[in-house]
């Protein structure tokens, strides 16, 4: 499983998951990924390794903003 996600994220992202992770970067924006809202973002990072503010990106509700 965890070489299909860094497979997944090669293409996706053009960077390896597991490097990214091990370097503490996103994978997706190579930002420094250290800080973590909360316990459920930090796991998150561990399975995706999408820093914060990535995750806020691509898990935003669009139903939660006001039009």
């Amino acid at each position: 499983m965890e070489s299909f996600k860094d497979i997944v994220s090669l293409n996706v992202f053009g960077r390896s998951r597991i490097l990214a992770i091990a370097g503490a970067q996103c994978v997706s924006c190579g930002r420094s990924a250290t800080e973590f809202r909360d316990k459920v973002s930090h796991k998150e990072y561990s399975i995706s390794g999408l820093c914060q503010k990535c995750q806020d990106r691509f898990f935003d509700d669009p139903m939660e903003d006001p039009v």
